[in-house]
């Protein structure tokens, strides 16, 4: 990993490698992260967040998280200074990258690695992309975590192994609550039903298994798909896509 400072409003991180995983961090200042190639994650208390090479994730100025890439990764980061944020989310949100977006990314990157500090240009630069940045309040790259523990508990299980499904009456004896109250406590902390958490939890497995070249059998599989139509068919109707050749997609995402 290299950091490189352009100037103090603004430095870039540089990361290739397969598998990537930091420990827990925080930064003081905002973070743009955008995956040139593979599949990049972050992890706070509030939730995680699985982006392709169509997305970046936005990370505010001190935010405790982790960040892990899956597969053949290739990422820029930008470390952004608090005083250029104005009034951009203070949680952690996707953003759509778009083509003058990844160019402006790109270009800082360059610089950094050139060592062309020109003042005047990369504030330009820099003005352009914060106003090119656009919030995509997209779930199918995220994933809100509860904040009751009992439902904390619940989830990271199925976070961890999402081939397994759990009925509400299962959830309900598991965490000592009625069925009632484990469903409106549920959907009140995450926006999601509990069977619509367990879809969404899968699919962001799906995600990382598929940057790490995995067959489509074999992610069925490993997300508790019956079969790999089954899988097939979830994952377009989430992502528009089939996931055969997706991340061989420029567009992926």
């Amino acid at each position: 990993m290299r950091v490189q400072s352009v100037t103090e409003n603004v430095s870039v991180i540089t990361q290739k490698e397969k598998n990537f995983a930091s420990g827990q961090h925080s930064h003081p200042q905002a973070q743009l992260i955008y995956a040139v190639s593979g599949v990049v994650e972050v992890i706070t208390e509030l939730g995680l967040w699985v982006v392709p090479p169509s997305r970046a994730i936005w990370v505010p100025p001190l935010v405790n998280h982790v960040t892990r890439s899956h597969g053949d990764v290739e990422f820029r980061a930008l470390l952004i200074n608090s005083s250029c944020v104005g009034d951009l989310p203070a949680h952690c949100m996707v953003v759509q990258v778009s083509p003058l977006l990844r160019e402006l990314i790109v270009r800082l990157a360059d610089l950094a690695e050139t060592r062309q500090y020109h003042r005047e240009r990369i504030d330009v630069i820099l003005q352009l992309l914060m106003m090119e940045i656009v919030f995509t309040p997209i779930a199918a790259f995220s994933l809100t975590m509860p904040k009751d523990q009992r439902l904390v508990e619940l989830c990271d299980r199925i976070r961890l192994n999402p081939s397994i499904s759990i009925s509400i009456e299962t959830a309900a004896s598991k965490t000592g609550m009625s069925r009632a109250s484990l469903m409106r406590r549920f959907a009140g902390e995450t926006g999601l039903g509990l069977g619509r958490w367990q879809q969404q939890a899968r699919l962001l497995k799906a995600l990382r298994l598929l940057a790490q070249g995995c067959n489509i059998i074999d992610v069925a599989n490993e997300c508790g798909y019956d079969s790999p139509s089954a899988f097939s068919a979830m994952f377009r109707r989430s992502l528009g896509r089939v996931p055969s050749g997706y991340f061989n997609d420029s567009g992926a995402g």
